[in-house]
């Protein structure tokens, strides 16, 4: 049983960002997946993952959010969200909140083992430490 926290105004206006991101940069099979984090600044970083034909050099939202923020000065993070737009075959109409990848959870926790992750838990939206979806970190 995850440890979660509700939402927050600004924990929906971080979605809102990742959405802002994803859908003025879509593009079938290069981006699908917007991420947007907050800072301990109060300011928020948002960018698209870069899809790769080899699935191992793909480069996650969340890692291209976070090297987004400290590249602007930003090291330490309160809050981060991924969200995934729809595929033109797919009948879904807007991006929805996904879990991060075991490897950005890693990242996530070696950045930052205080920032909270927005996800979908029990078909619903709330937060939790990044250190709940990883135990036990070696």
């Amino acid at each position: 049983m995850l440890n979660v926290k509700a939402l927050e105004e600004e924990d929906y206006e971080l979605i809102k960002e990742a959405e802002k991101i994803i859908e003025k940069n879509y593009i079938y099979g290069r981006h699908h997946i917007g991420s947007a984090v907050r800072a301990k600044s109060g300011k928020v970083y948002a960018a698209v993952h870069l899809e790769a034909n080899v699935g191992r050099i793909a480069v996650c939202g969340e890692a291209m959010a976070m090297g987004k923020s400290i590249s602007e000065g930003d090291h330490e993070f309160n809050t981060i969200v991924a969200v995934a737009h729809p595929h033109p075959h797919e009948d879904i109409e807007k991006c929805w909140v996904v879990a991060p990848c075991g490897m950005c959870r890693e990242l996530i926790s070696d950045y930052g083992s205080n920032t909270d992750v927005i996800i979908s838990y029990n078909d619903t939206l709330v937060k939790c430490n990044v250190m709940e979806l990883l135990p036990e970190k070696y």
